[in-house]
């Protein structure tokens, strides 16, 4: 019975793209999103831009090779000191709906449909529409999360309001590591933004132009400014064959890389028709580093739950520099997630003390002079809105050019001074287990000690587990080096720790499988360059999605709230 159903939606894609079946549950969703000339639309683009895509990767592999065997340092190009010199060109400006964007909604999974819905019901600004960090990149949560985009766009969720008064949608799609193993495209499996992009485009695009509401994308981990130029080739394409005004798409670029740092104004240019601005981070960025220089003690990063955080030399030089950057070039720029979750209790001490927290880390990017900045607590949007109204003149601070600023490399580069304490350690290898345990569950996020984690926080936590290793570091408590042999045992008793939340034989397991793999990619002797890539391909959890495991396993294990 289940082949005759497979056979009545399994679509026909033309001839070189080979398409899976549907996700079980998903046959209708499939059917709307896999239509004829869609399938056409994503062959074309792919065939188009797969080589271009391949090329990009190559150049991160033959540019970390390079800083690895010449120990050099990035710094300014200059080769394109001529764009960062000329004083007079400008990114087009944004359309009015992108012109106030105090307060986004970040992280959001579009395939949880209940938090959408509520997203969509609340006065932010914006929806960071998350098919990346927050996001487990599932064939399931992929058809589910863009078909709830194509029906928020086409007006088919009761209760919400219509796509020209909710808040704006910032699509986000996969970063360029990640591919999609469910279509192939003349033999090869299609890169995952490129599957994610063209689906939103195709069924979204016009219909969002025409509402002045889009589309509006996010642009994750992008490394150079080449890889800005190929989204901006993409973008150029896109809207001919779809037949949109040039410029209509306008993507904001996540700097979430210190390679990306030196060419921050070069990435602007590359897509000045096309620029939302740049967004600055902190757990990715700063994961960055351990990528790109982990094995130079020079760059060994201190625990991250002490020592790392935005009033950092490298952190703040970096958001000045990028506010400074993107003011003088007409673009918008803005701040990180705020990560902590408010209590309950308005009336709690706990609550007051976790809001005076976020209040202050934000108005410190506020006065930094960024133009927004996310959330994700829906319950924090009005509070950092009223910050916003009470700190700032206008719908953006994009008259604040900050002339005072001055980066240098060496700015860029400052390691933060500290050691690593028993905490830390402990901290971020449970924050590296629940993650990939949170994958086998297919979920791209979850919560821990009264804030959300994703993808961005578990690389920062992996990498440094990796380093501290690595450089044998020692801990702050009593001297004990970070070892092979300490990290196995503290894992072990993490692990005995965190299982007390699984209510079943089979959530045990997985959380023993996630132990074991955490493992791997910590004791690894070349560093991985990203743990979404290392899953994505990892047996493990592809055969976790294939089995129905997700569906066992959710409602078996709580996930640590508060």
């Amino acid at each position: 019975m289940r082949k005759n159903v497979l056979s009545e939606v399994l679509v026909k894609g033309p001839v070189g793209m080979e398409v899976s079946p549907p996700p079980s549950g998903l046959e209708a969703e499939y059917r709307t999103l896999f239509s004829t000339d869609s399938l056409l639309f994503l062959h074309e683009l792919i065939s188009t831009f797969d080589e271009e895509v391949d090329q990009v990767m190559w150049l991160r592999v033959s540019r970390k090779a390079h800083l690895d065997l010449s120990s050099d340092l990035p710094s300014f190009l200059e080769h394109t000191a001529h764009i960062r010199r000329d004083p007079f060109w400008r990114v087009l400006p944004v359309p009015q709906r992108l012109q106030r964007r105090h307060v986004d909604i970040g992280d959001l999974a579009p395939c949880d449909t209940q938090r959408f819905v509520r997203a969509l019901q609340s006065p932010a600004q914006g929806i960071q529409v998350d098919f990346d960090d927050g996001n487990c990149p599932t064939y399931y949560n992929q058809i589910k999360g863009i078909h709830n985009v194509f029906k928020v766009v086409h007006h088919q969720f009761p209760n919400v309001p219509h796509i020209s008064q909710a808040p704006v949608l910032m699509l986000r799609p996969r970063a360029w590591n990640m591919v999609e193993h469910n279509m192939m495209v003349e033999g090869k499996e299609v890169p995952g933004p490129l599957f994610d992009f063209g689906l939103l485009m195709f069924h979204c695009g016009k219909t969002l132009f025409e509402n002045k509401s889009g589309p509006f994308f996010y642009l994750s981990k992008v490394e150079s400014f080449l890889e800005a130029k190929l989204w901006n080739k993409i973008f150029v394409w896109t809207q001919q064959k779809l037949g949109l005004p040039p410029g209509s798409i306008k993507a904001t670029v996540l700097i979430e890389n210190v390679l990306a740092a030196f060419e921050m104004e070069e990435i602007l240019y590359e897509l000045r028709d096309h620029s939302a601005g740049l967004n600055c981070g902190i757990w990715d960025y700063s994961a960055s580093f351990v990528n790109k220089f982990g094995h130079r003690q020079a760059f060994l990063l201190p625990d991250r739950s002490k020592y790392v955080n935005m009033e950092k030399r490298f952190l703040r030089s970096y958001m000045e520099l990028l506010v400074q950057t993107c003011h003088r070039r007409g673009a918008l720029a803005t701040g990180g997630m705020a990560a902590l979750l408010l209590p309950q209790d308005p009336l709690s001490d706990s609550y007051k003390r976790v809001l005076a927290t976020v209040t202050r880390l934000k108005l410190m990017e506020i006065k930094a002079g960024v133009d927004g900045f996310m959330v994700y607590d829906l319950s924090l949007i009005e509070p950092m809105q009223k910050l916003f109204k009470l700190h700032t003149e206008g719908d953006n601070q994009l008259h604040q050019l900050r002339n005072d600023v001055t980066v240098t490399p060496d700015d860029l580069l400052s390691m933060p001074l500290g050691g690593v304490t028993l905490d830390g350690l402990k901290y971020n290898i449970a924050v590296g287990v629940l993650f990939i345990n949170a994958w086998l569950l297919g979920k791209g996020h979850f919560f821990y000690r009264g804030q959300v984690e994703d993808s961005a926080t578990a690389e920062i936590s992996r990498s440094q587990v990796w380093q501290w290793i690595r450089h044998q570091t020692r801990l702050e408590d009593d001297s004990r080096v970070v070892s092979r042999r300490l990290v196995i045992d503290l894992t072990k008793k993490v692990m005995v720790e965190l299982s007390t939340l699984c209510l079943s034989v089979r959530a045990k397991q997985s959380l023993h499988t996630a132990v074991d793999m955490f493992l791997e990619v910590v004791l690894k002797r070349d560093f991985p360059e990203f743990i979404t890539t290392y899953l994505n391909q990892d047996h493990t959890f592809r055969i976790s999605q294939s089995t129905g495991q997700v569906e066992a396993l959710d409602t078996n294990m709580h996930q640590p709230k508060l």
